[in-house]
């Protein structure tokens, strides 16, 4: 089973439009693209930026982490 990208689940939540985002870290709205479909990765600063403009904690923008157990 596929997931669906972390950040285009957050933009569906919020009903935010790629175009939106690309207009507040003024870069293109394909490389917005490019975040959502995994082609390419958001830097800490935008990840910050898009979780302050959302209002949410920047951890919201990933999945968790399960770690087996090593013991």
């Amino acid at each position: 089973m596929v997931k669906i990208n972390r950040l285009e689940q957050v933009f569906i939540e919020h009903n935010v439009y790629n175009r939106r985002i690309a207009e507040l870290l003024d870069v293109s709205e394909s490389t917005v693209s490019r975040w959502v479909h995994n082609k390419q990765q958001p830097d800490v600063h935008k990840l910050y930026k898009i979780a302050e403009f959302l209002k949410i904690d920047i951890r919201d923008l990933f999945y968790p982490t399960e770690w087996p157990d090593s013991k």
